[in-house]
């Protein structure tokens, strides 16, 4: 996260620990966060999605037609669907992210009570240009596989899976012999997803 972001300010160290503190306001939470999935290429993949009636958004009351989101919570942008954990975890950046938001106070389901200010200790994951690529790799794959099936909303499906299974990777803790089994359960999941993986070896290497 940009410390030259408008309603950020270095805090004082006085933590015990040593830890460098950073003061937000509710707002800049809000705009960084849009900020770094957009420089992620997250929009890619949630254009996706919408195209075939699967905003995240849908029955939100702060949504309004033609305009979008209304009202910005941090809850809202904190909030991964399950292709998006799934992507994050790929890049490497899930753990970041999850963590920076779990610094912020007040998130509740698509609203917040989050103070005017707050005081973090971790920064936001950080992005490079590789990553827009990346986003649009998973994009063209989710676009393929929905026009490649029968069934109407097949990706839809998949996501409620993946982020199922993403939910219980992330919470298996130390038992290393259930992690290794839903890393590959996983990787059946996604293995149509072949410009992502192709992309994601180059970015890698």
């Amino acid at each position: 996260m940009s410390e030259q972001t408008n309603g950020a300010r270095k805090a004082s160290n006085d933590s015990p620990e040593g830890e460098h503190t950073v003061s937000f306001t509710r707002n800049a939470l809000i705009v960084d966060g849009m900020k770094t999935l957009g420089e992620l290429g997250t929009h890619h993949i949630c254009n996706v999605c919408i195209s075939y009636g699967g905003s995240c958004c849908r029955g939100c009351p702060h949504l309004a037609d033609g305009l979008g989101c209304g009202q910005r919570n941090t809850s809202c942008t904190a909030w991964l669907c399950g292709f998006l954990k799934y992507y994050l975890y790929e890049i490497g950046l899930l753990d970041e992210w999850q963590s920076f938001w779990e610094q912020i106070p007040g998130q509740d389901y698509r609203e917040d009570f989050t103070p005017e200010r707050v005081d973090v200790n971790l920064a936001m994951p950080r992005t490079n240009v590789r990553h827009e690529r990346l986003g649009l790799a998973l994009a063209a794959d989710l676009r393929q596989i929905e026009q490649s099936h029968v069934a109407i909303g097949f990706i839809l499906t998949l996501r409620e899976k993946l982020d199922k299974t993403m939910d219980q990777l992330m919470h298996c803790g130390a038992d290393r012999k259930r992690r290794i089994r839903l890393q590959r359960k996983i990787k059946m999941m996604t293995a149509d997803f072949r410009s992502f993986h192709q992309s994601l070896d180059s970015y890698r290497s």
